[in-house]
């Protein structure tokens, strides 16, 4: 079984992408409405990508997947993200 981790761990990850910190960026879960920032998420590491779960309900907010140096963000589990 994986460990896992806080947002906090993505930290580098996300800036990669969005250019900005986004372990500050207010997220709301698509699936239970639970709001709260990037760093309270659980992350896992471990897998073919890093995948973020809400806190709460435990569902999936999102999914980064690096390939040919290129990294694929699916943010389908988050209602709404805001810096």
């Amino acid at each position: 079984m994986t460990a896992a981790l806080d947002g906090n761990a993505i930290a580098g990850q996300l800036y990669e992408v969005f250019g900005v910190e986004m372990t500050v960026a207010v997220g709301v879960c698509a699936h239970c409405g639970a709001e709260s920032v990037v760093a309270e998420c659980v992350v896992y590491l471990d897998g073919p990508g890093t995948v973020v779960r809400c806190r709460s309900c435990s569902g999936v907010l999102a999914v980064l997947v690096r390939r040919r140096e290129v990294t694929c963000v699916d943010l389908s589990g988050l209602e709404t993200l805001r810096t």
